[in-house]
């Protein structure tokens, strides 16, 4: 059989160990070929190709549900659910997602892109099974860095106190999150992977028993109470902590072996109440770069299969806004040893694996825990240090409580550098960085900026450090900046709330914010050829407000304009609109962001269009709203 002929899991039911074995590596080409030419995440999902179809095999998928924790290790599932297909358009747009999505298959049964979700949820699926009467099992497949995260310990306490509620949770274990996985945890992990199978001392027990003459045989009743008791001797601590937290543990599992995998999820199948199949596995197993590199290639932008390389460019590209950002801060702090830079298991995509190898001192990973990131981070500014909690937009969100109680209400001076802010693309909706403006303004206490571009960047890294009276959030874009001149030392902090005019005109008055100033000036030079000047204002910050200068010319000029990459509904426009209200300057105002929609993969410059947030769609869309007598095609 091969791989594109599977339309339905449960077709792998009856194949032999052989048959799956060559679907394995079909699922390891398709995967490699396409994440190749695409970009995508390659190293989890080609260690689990043995995990899903030995875990398959064992389950009826038109009953079972499975729910994968972070959807980029299910692209073998993907390509056993029926996508084969269309998997050549995965993370594009209109295409198949790169992470899991209700609604896009039916065996997708939970949305999964932020990490340490998936025991809740396969939980509260096994207590629906059991009040409603129905049967089927509940599997989830959860990442050992993972593990790291509170939701899923939190998960694994209240499971282990239903002894009576089926639960199968499967330890995806290959000692990385997306780099070397941090804490306790995984450090106990790694010594039950290094130790001899409990099975197998169990197994060998009972033979030597057997051996004895005119005895063995009748030790029977007693055999089990003696293979328990030598268990608990033999389950490193991990284990054994797990059995005490109420879980049947089994394991270590050769993750690559199929017919050790089927064997043991059957065991555990059988088994009543939460049970944890602990299987070790290989990140990026069959593509040896992939395994020699393991944080280098969790994920690529499109390569060369043969050679490991990325395509380069066809131009070159200026600095990545995270380059900029994590260079700026080692040189800061290599003159500040208070400084102490935070990453919740994203060390390599916020650059601060740059801060790890200079000033190691400095730098704390606490694993995918941005909750305890953020109060640790306060801990830290209590004793007068400079914490620097670098967190991409979307993943802050889940420390929101932290954010509010144990800082602005502390009003503590943590430095908030949020990466990834606005549109990030074939990420897709779990990614987007939409709602940190929206999110963050409310609180009382907290300053928050956004640079026009990576220059201005560098200055706000270090108002950032400097500004010690409370807390302050400096949102940035993912991707590559302007190309402007940039300074190695000797940068100027800006004055907290104050903007800046780019241009100057009486028409209408463009307040942009972060990464839409450049298209707002962009835009601005459209409208002057249809004879509509504008001054453009770079706002810098959302709170405080630059209301000495934006207010006189919102009233004078009496049209306003206002741009953000993020959720309109609370956003930079509506902190515009308000204090325009507050004033009681009633003048129009069209606000330009991101409406209430969710934002699907896809490039970001096609969501942009998508979503009319081009410099040629805004000069149109101002036309058509203060200018109809005026209006031209904008080309």
């Amino acid at each position: 059989m091969h791989l594109s002929e599977i339309t339905h899991p449960n077709q792998l039911h009856g194949l032999s160990v052989r048959q799956l074995q060559q679907i394995a590596r079909q699922i390891r080409d398709k995967h490699l070929q396409t994440v190749a030419v695409n970009g995508g995440h390659l190293g989890p999902g080609l260690g689990v190709v043995e995990l899903t179809l030995g875990l398959y095999q064992t389950l009826d998928l038109d009953r079972d549900k499975v729910i994968w924790d972070v959807g980029h290790q299910a692209y073998p599932h993907k390509l056993l659910t029926g996508r084969y297909d269309r998997f050549h358009t995965l993370r594009q747009k209109d295409g198949v997602a790169g992470y899991l999505k209700l609604g896009e298959n039916k065996f997708d049964h939970f949305g999964a892109g932020h990490a340490s979700t998936s025991i809740s949820a396969a939980l509260g699926m096994a207590l629906a099974r059991d009040l409603k009467g129905e049967k089927f099992k509940a599997v989830a497949v959860i990442g050992d860095g993972a593990l790291t995260g509170g939701m899923a310990l939190e998960a694994i306490n209240h499971a282990g106190h239903m002894p009576k509620t089926n639960l199968l949770v499967v330890l995806n274990d290959n000692d990385m999150s997306i780099s070397r996985n941090v804490g306790a945890i995984p450090r106990y992990l790694n010594k039950m992977r290094l130790s001899q199978p409990v099975q197998f001392i169990k197994d060998n027990l009972e033979e030597q028993f057997k051996q004895i003459p005119f005895v063995g045989e009748s030790l029977s009743p007693e055999l089990g109470r003696i293979k328990e008791s030598m268990k608990r001797l033999a389950v490193p601590k991990v284990g054994a902590v797990f059995e005490e937290l109420g879980f049947t543990y089994i394991g270590p599992v050769d993750g690559h072996n199929l017919e050790e995998l089927i064997a043991t999820f059957q065991q555990a199948h059988q088994i009543q109440g939460p049970v944890l199949v602990h299987v070790a596995t290989t990140k990026g197993k069959g593509y040896e770069i992939a395994e020699l590199d393991q944080v280098g290639y969790h994920a690529q932008s499109p390569f060369n299969v043969a050679t490991g390389k990325a395509i380069p460019s066809s131009k070159p590209k200026p600095p990545a806004y995270a380059k900029v950002f994590s260079h700026t801060l080692v040189k800061l702090a290599e003159q500040n040893p208070k400084i102490v830079g935070i990453t919740a298991a994203m060390a390599t995509g916020t650059g601060l694996d740059k801060l790890q190898a200079k000033l190691p001192n400095q730098y704390v990973d606490v694993g995918i825990a941005e909750q305890h990131a953020i109060t640790l981070a306060a801990g830290l500014a209590t004793q007068g240090m400079r914490p620097v909690a670098v967190i991409y937009s979307t993943f802050l969100q889940r420390a929101y409580d932290q954010i509010i109680h144990d800082v602005c209400i502390q009003n503590l001076p943590v430095f908030f550098c949020l990466d990834r802010a606005g549109i990030v693309g074939a990420d897709g909706p779990t990614h987007q960085g939409m709602y940190d403006i929206a999110y963050l303004r409310c609180i009382p206490n907290i300053v928050i900026m956004a640079p026009k571009d990576e220059a201005e960047l560098q200055r706000m890294v270090v108002t950032g450090i400097n500004h010690t009276s409370g807390p302050i959030a400096m949102r940035y874009p993912r991707g590559n900046g302007y190309g402007v001149p940039l300074m190695e030392e000797g940068w100027e902090p800006l004055e907290i709330g104050k903007s800046e005019i780019l241009r100057t005109g009486d028409d209408v008055l463009i307040v942009a914010y972060g990464t839409m100033v450049y298209p707002g000036m962009q835009a601005a030079e459209i409208l002057s050829e249809h004879g509509i000047e504008a001054t453009v204002i770079n706002a810098r910050f959302v709170k405080p407000l630059d209301t000495e200068l934006i207010l006189p010319l919102a009233k004078k000029i009496g049209r306003v304009v206002t741009l953000e990459e993020g959720c309109l509904m609370g956003g930079f426009g509506s902190a515009i609109a308000e204090a325009l209200m507050d004033s009681d300057i009633l003048v129009p105002v069209k606000r330009f962001g991101v409406p209430d929609v969710l934002v699907d993969h896809a490039e970001p410059d096609e969501s942009k269009t998508e979503l009319g947030l081009t410099s040629h769609q805004i000069a149109e869309r101002v036309l058509q709203a203060f200018f109809k007598q005026q209006v031209a095609a904008v080309v």
